[in-house]
């Protein structure tokens, strides 16, 4: 027999959930609490706007107040905005998910309410029983001649609805903290919570008090005053900056918000304002701090807000990730949350957002590169990071910030890519017209090769900073026919293969001579050894390692995915000896075979030493021989 009928949630079996979870963290219960303060507090003020509220209403002075009482082991939120009555208590309530604020929008939605009231789901009332084990409602609506409403229940399926004494309007909820939950009966635990979720929140919220000093005339002497008063203590600031028009906005308004949000950081070096109400709602700031080079990865800078009430900093689905390192502050009432506001649901309006922060970025950037280039370049160094990853990472960046990137040679000069092109083209193009950019790393330990490469003519860029072997690779797959070598990746007359050859004055059979000789010396099976006609000013010896294998090393030092297995292969060295260099000549010449093995051991370790790569012992050794033959 075919039956239908509504499925009914019963409060015994919601209650569990709730207070275990739906929240991830307790401390949730004080910003849920006083969200719904400063909702009734907003709903008044629409009210009385709209001429819905006998008698005069100052609206400027109404706040919420949190208190605690350790001895009584209570904490308090009391407002004085729109109050309920027996009905509404009863209908917001004793019924779980029936949300007030829901309610309310659906009555006023076409006045313009649809972004100023922060609960949506009817559950933050309920967070309270996750640390108390009664809570109690007093309640006065701004209703006329309406009583006031007393409301309790320790949590079970029971409650107490009556009459209550309260003469004002608004509502007070007491919460009876629980033996488990005491660590919330601490003045600078509550303080630490209300800073973190309400410190930007549209209504002053007071905690406590404070001591400060105000002027008190004159003294005497015509010297001005002091005198110590205790004031309320407003723990937010109601108008952040980044709810006003940025036209109204000045240089020191925007640095003096960043100390705000970061006390002891430096300044930053530039920001952007977002502010975007089509197709979804999006304000905010985001700020470009001083990154140091070795890449400071510290994340979860970037606060995300809904309607002022602080969600997250964990923000990698509405920013992209090359961006994460920015810091700021996000508000939108358009970006989804799970049920109990405190992460993310993914939706066509997250990657809206993400889409048009980058877009905004990118903007940014170009705008101060077209506006002011000397400026740009010099805050290079400290953007580079942010715009590399960006070009990395995202494919639309990229096609915009191949214009505005640049790129720096050893001589402190910057380039645009398309301008470093046409710089080197003429000097730096190989045999099969690919357009050869040489850069080093270190440039004190690559002296030697830099300094070859100078004397041909070679300009130099520095890549210095552990994205860039990704960087690196990246432009070497979008740009046609540019080539990207270390400097030390190669002999010098094979960097830029021109095809281009010096005869050698050794005879292929004193080259197998050599060849022979030096890997007798050297004795290492990941150092491959060549004998090559170079320029008698090169050295007698050049150690390179291939651009192929150097790169994949670095990229999986750095976290290159699948390029992690090569972090684990031993290097693998290219030993070229200058079959032209009269060092050479001489130790051929040798009349010892053990002579012919010292001066080829000599020769390799003064390469290594070119390279910074003899250490320890195998330094004093060196030493130690070059005095003896210095002696002889």
């Amino acid at each position: 027999m075919k039956e239908t009928g509504t499925i009914s949630i019963q409060s015994e079996n919601i209650f569990p959930i709730i207070k275990k979870f739906l929240y991830s963290d307790h401390e949730i219960f004080l910003r849920e609490l006083v969200s719904n303060a400063v909702d009734a507090t907003q709903k008044l003020k629409r009210l009385a706007a709209l001429g819905e509220v006998p008698g005069d209403v100052d609206v400027d002075k109404l706040r919420v107040e949190v208190e605690f009482n350790k001895k009584k082991k209570t904490i308090t939120v009391r407002d004085q905005g729109i109050g309920m009555t027996a009905e509404e208590v009863k209908k917001y309530i004793n019924q779980v998910a029936f949300s007030g604020a829901t309610d309310f929008l659906e009555k006023y939605k076409d006045k313009g309410e649809e972004n100023q009231i922060i609960g949506f789901f009817g559950l933050g009332f309920y967070s309270a029983f996750m640390v108390a084990d009664k809570v109690e409602i007093e309640t006065k609506s701004y209703q006329e001649d309406a009583p006031a409403v007393h409301w309790e229940c320790d949590g079970s399926t029971d409650f107490i609805i009556k009459p209550s004494k309260k003469k004002e309007r608004g509502t007070e909820v007491i919460l009876h903290i629980a033996k488990d939950s005491e660590e919330f009966l601490d003045e600078f635990r509550l303080k630490e919570i209300l800073n973190k979720y309400c410190k930007f929140l549209p209504v002053e919220i007071k905690f406590g008090t404070r001591e400060e000093y105000v002027p008190d005339g004159e003294d005497k002497d015509g010297k001005p005053k002091t005198k110590k008063v205790v004031v309320d203590n407003i723990i937010n600031n109601t108008q952040p900056l980044w709810v006003k028009p940025p036209s109204e906005l000045k240089d020191e308004d925007y640095l003096a918000f960043y100390k705000e949000l970061y006390p002891f950081s430096e300044d930053p070096l530039f920001w952007i304002h977002l502010n975007v109400d089509y197709p979804f709602n999006l304000t905010g700031v985001l700020y470009f701090p001083k990154i140091k080079q070795e890449i400071d990865l510290q994340r979860n800078k970037i606060q995300l807000y809904s309607r002022q009430v602080f969600i997250t900093d964990d923000v990698k689905d509405i920013v992209p990730e090359f961006l994460q390192l920015l810091h700021g502050v996000i508000d939108s009432p358009d970006i989804p949350l799970n049920v109990s506001r405190s992460y993310l649901q993914s939706d066509s309006n997250v990657k809206k957002i993400n889409n048009y922060i980058t877009k905004k970025v990118a903007d940014k950037l170009a705008t101060l590169f077209k506006n002011d280039r000397k400026a740009f370049e010099q805050k290079w160094d400290d953007i580079g990071l942010f715009v590399k990853y960006g070009m990395i990472s995202e494919d639309k960046f990229y096609d915009k910030a191949k214009d505005f990137a640049l790129l720096k040679n050893l001589d402190g000069e910057y380039y645009t890519i398309e301008e470093y092109n046409k710089k080197v083209k003429a000097t730096q193009t190989d045999k099969d017209k690919n357009i050869v950019w040489l850069y080093a790393t270190e440039p004190a330990k690559q002296d030697t090769y830099i300094k070859s490469a100078k004397n041909k003519g070679y300009d130099i860029l520095l890549f210095d900073t552990l994205i860039d072997s990704h960087f690196i690779n990246h432009l070497e797959q979008k740009l046609d026919k540019v080539q990207i070598k270390r400097i030390d990746a190669d002999t010098p007359d094979k960097l830029i293969n021109k095809d281009e050859k010096l005869e050698s004055v050794l005879s292929e059979e004193d080259q197998q001579v050599i060849k022979e000789l030096f890997e007798k010396a050297i004795d290492n099976p990941n150092m491959t050894v060549s004998v090559e006609s170079m320029s008698p000013d090169e050295m007698p010896v050049v150690i390179t390692m291939s651009e192929f294998m150097r790169r994949m090393k670095d990229m999986a030092a750095t976290g290159g995915g699948s390029f992690g297995m090569m972090g684990a292969m031993p290097d693998q060295y290219n030993v070229a000896v200058n079959a032209n260099h009269e060092v050479i000549g001489k130790i051929l010449a040798a009349k010892t075979e053990k002579k012919r093995l010292t001066l080829a051991r000599q020769a390799f370790d003064l390469a290594l030493l070119s390279q910074n790569m003899l250490e320890g012992n195998k330094l004093s050794e060196f030493i130690e021989r070059s005095l003896k033959i210095l002696a002889k």
